[in-house]
């Protein structure tokens, strides 16, 4: 009897190394979220800019991804357990680094923090995911939801101890961003003396190159192409003029790579869609959470802006322990769920920017939230199901993947929509209102000359936005609903990104039907 077909966890301790990975993906939750809120209190002890504070974050996405990819990489040839102490390692190491933070070396010794802190976090997901889908390999979507339950449990705390200890109890932020080492201990005392069982692919003693072979030219294409991107943005300050070239030379550098291991293998056509699909994932789910704070609290006011945030995160904690009774109940595969969740996120970004009330807010982005809520652990579990072969290579690529699309595209896609649609609605009111007060430089996708848009001046914004509506003047009126205009447009913007999803899946779920219905493989049965 194969995995596959077996009634219960694979291993007496399952359960067990269920909940250290939520732990563990609990500890990254908090620890991002109290990052995210003592962001101004770097800003006012170190003097830093935007621009800085932009770079230290990016630092937090960045470290994800090369955790993930490389503990992806190695982690059936190391096993899972040495991936967990290098994993608590650097979150320790992370701590001290970012505490050592003073005035002569604060962006070094943070930015570096947050790397190290991602990079932690990104090697225990590598460990997570696969091990999740190998103990529970006949409800592989049910387990992997409960272990994604812990990221928004994760925000939400983290969130909810910044509003407190650093609003209203004004905490040093060391004391405050120490705090996701309690969460680290305990994820250290459940893995602690643990047996780890191996990968059905390790197992059974698939090489390397062959687990990798499914991921092939197509797959490993759009990673060289997001790390292209990557190398591109972090060389652009020191290398203006050439660090697009370098960026795509390093790319095409890995895809040769990649081709020569794998004997030029092209990999499947449907992985290759589900990576596609999953860089859509991260752009609309961790792309619109970066900015989801800074639009509400344009729209309404800062402090809904936060309550609005952990209402979405709450939601997502509390549905991602009910995948399998959704797909009992409503007899929906894998498949068919995330063209439920597409559909359904559509629905809440497109009535989210018509919002105009409080209570309107709660409804649209609670709708979006029940329809981001399964995106993330369903699509590791589509991988899991279909391509035992590729195990945790393919899961934690497609991770990557995710983070990276958030980084690069999701985030910055968003932050130009805005910039371009601000600027459009106050040019349609007044052409010369708009140049007085536009950005001091162009905003651009993708490093696109041809992108090129000037947004509006944020401190002139701000400022306007400041002043009661009953005392603005006319300029600052027009600053002000330009600029709401803009964040509606661009919450329109993005539904189009899970409708996109929707018709993906769709094509997907006609696919499967036309090859005898969805259903988990058996390693002999992976073909590519």
């Amino acid at each position: 009897m194969n995995n596959s077909e077996t009634l219960g966890p694979l291993v007496p301790n399952a359960h067990r190394l269920l909940w250290a990975g939520f732990m563990a993906i609990l500890a990254a939750g908090v620890g991002f979220a109290i990052r995210g809120g003592i962001l101004d209190n770097w800003a006012t002890e170190f003097s830093f800019n935007s621009q800085q504070l932009g770079s230290i974050t990016g630092a937090g996405l960045s470290g994800f991804c090369f955790g993930i990819i490389i503990g992806g990489l190695i982690v059936d040839k190391i096993g899972y357990g040495k991936l967990v102490v290098l994993a608590l390692l650097g979150h320790i190491l992370s701590a001290l680094v970012t505490f050592s933070a003073g005035p002569s070396n604060a962006y070094t010794m943070l930015f570096w923090g947050s790397f190290i802190f991602a990079y932690a976090n990104g090697t225990l997901e590598a460990v997570a995911n696969p091990l999740v889908a190998t103990v529970f390999p006949n409800n592989r979507t049910h387990y992997l939801n409960i272990l994604h339950a812990s990221w928004p449990a994760g925000l939400v705390i983290g969130s909810a101890l910044g509003w407190v200890l650093d609003d209203r109890l004004n905490w040093p932020w060391q004391y405050q961003l120490a705090l996701y080492l309690i969460p680290t201990a305990f994820y250290a005392f459940m893995f602690l003396g643990q047996s780890f069982p191996k990968s059905e692919a390790a197992a059974t003693g698939v090489s390397f190159a062959e687990m990798y072979k499914s991921v092939g030219l197509l797959g490993s294409l759009l990673v060289c192409y997001l790390l292209s991107l990557f190398f591109g943005d972090i060389l652009k300050g020191l290398l203006p003029d050439y660090a697009n070239i370098i960026g795509y030379a390093i790319g095409g550098a890995l895809l040769i790579a990649t081709g020569v291991m794998t004997n030029f293998s092209m990999g499947s056509v449907v992985l290759f869609v589900l990576f596609v699909t999953h860089a859509l994932v991260g752009s609309v789910e961790l792309g619109t959470d970066s900015w989801i704070q800074n639009i509400t609290g344009n729209l309404f006011t800062s402090e809904q802006g936060k309550y609005l945030f952990l209402w979405t995160s709450a939601i997502m904690f509390g549905l991602r322990f009910c995948a399998h009774w959704i797909e009992n109940t409503l007899k929906l595969k894998p498949v068919a769920l995330l063209l439920v969740c597409a559909v359904i996120a559509a629905i809440g970004l497109y009535l989210a920017s018509e919002m105009k009330t409080f209570s309107m807010a709660l409804i649209a982005l609670g709708i979006y939230a029940v329809g981001k809520t399964f995106f993330w652990p369903t699509m590791l579990a589509v991988v899991g199901d279909r391509y035992p072969k590729s195990g945790a290579v393919a899961m934690s690529i497609m991770g990557g993947i995710g983070m990276l699309s958030a980084g690069l595209i999701g985030g910055p896609g968003l932050g130009y929509c805005k910039d371009r649609f601000a600027g459009e609605e106050l040019r349609n009111y007044d052409e010369a209102l708009a140049e007085k007060y536009k950005a001091k430089s162009p905003s651009t996708f993708l490093n696109i000359p041809a992108t090129a848009v000037y947004g509006l001046d944020g401190a002139a914004t701000e400022e306007a936005r400041k002043v009661s509506k009953d005392s603005r003047s006319v300029e600052q009126s027009k600053l002000v609903t330009a600029s709401e205009r803009g964040d509606r447009r661009t919450l329109l913007a993005d539904s189009l990104i899970p409708a996109t999803m929707a018709l993906i899946y769709l094509g997907l779920l006609v696919y499967y039907k036309g090859i005898g219905g969805y259903r988990p493989l058996r390693i002999d049965e992976q073909q590519v």
